[in-house]
């Protein structure tokens, strides 16, 4: 009995989170955003505003709370001033950031502009993902470091 209700009580909990699913999907794409229609978004997500046409992410990717994902970086420009003294001028540059298929981005998360990450990877929470990662590999770390390759990511092992 008590399987059968909370199996109903989850088919029903389900109706809205594929609306909610949806509408996050097409807030997105409007925004100039590149996401496939099967990714999974959670909420709190920090997409790069700057360059939204920068952030390309495949299907089937899990992407959880408060992820952060850049599509630009600063390039510092050193110079001599007037007066003789060394100084830095930072500027924005645009750039593209790929998300591979199939990938899980944990919770708190940052992939920082340029960043490629390959099919099916997992990026551990908090995870600051600098450079590229290859297909099924697990990163984690600041900065992401490599934990595991060569997985196997059928849903069920890693």
């Amino acid at each position: 009995m008590a399987d059968e209700l909370n199996s109903t009580f989850f088919r029903l909990r389900m109706i809205p989170a594929k609306i909610i699913q949806r509408i996050r999907y097409w807030k997105y794409r409007a925004q100039g955003y590149d996401i496939d229609v099967t990714t999974q978004m959670e909420r709190g997500l920090n997409l790069d505003r700057i360059n939204a046409k920068g952030i390309h992410i495949g299907s089937d990717t899990i992407i959880t709370s408060n992820v952060t994902i850049l599509s630009h970086y600063l390039r510092a420009h050193v110079y001599i001033d007037k007066s003789g003294v060394q100084r830095t001028k930072y500027t924005g540059e645009v750039c593209d950031t790929h998300i591979g298929k199939s990938c899980v981005i944990g919770v708190g998360a940052t992939i920082m502009g340029g960043v490629r990450i390959g099919n099916c990877c997992v990026i551990g929470a908090g995870a600051v993902v600098t450079k590229g990662v290859p297909d099924n590999t697990i990163v984690a770390g600041n900065p992401a470091k490599v934990v595991k390759e060569g997985i196997e990511f059928d849903g069920r092992r890693i």
